[in-house]
């Protein structure tokens, strides 16, 4: 398993890690099998979506936002919503490894999700 450190440096960020993924695959030496990307954390989360416009990350941190506002909730820390974000995008993606290489459509990219920055965050890789 590889580690994947993240440092985020706003509130709210989606940060393509599918570089860093693809490498831990390779040093993983499997051809063919599965690679599951976890984030351990309450107020992030992980997802697949189109990397060839950057708008759209910031329209997905857009709507998020307008689905789920910062109201006041009863959780004290203030960061209620960042958990319900990361309930909605999810903590894991698995994707399918073949010929050594993770089986993305063409526009596609892995992305983590911040919702509660800045903060330290890490990413777990495990490739079977």
């Amino acid at each position: 398993m590889e580690v994947l450190k993240i440092n985020t440096h706003s509130r709210e960020v989606m940060i393509n890690i599918t570089e860093e993924v693809k490498s831990a695959i390779k040093s993983s030496g499997i051809k063919d099998g599965i690679c599951t990307v976890y984030v351990p954390h309450t107020t992030a989360g992980v997802t697949i979506n189109e990397n060839a416009d950057p708008d759209v990350k910031d329209d997905i941190i857009k709507g998020l936002d307008e689905i789920i506002p910062n109201i006041r909730f009863k959780h004290m820390e203030g960061n209620s919503d960042a958990h319900i974000k990361s309930v909605l995008v999810g903590n894991s993606v698995n994707l399918i490894v073949e010929n050594g290489e993770i089986q993305l459509g063409t526009w596609q990219g892995i992305y983590f999700c911040e919702f509660d920055g800045p903060r330290n965050r890490k990413v777990y890789v495990k490739v079977v």
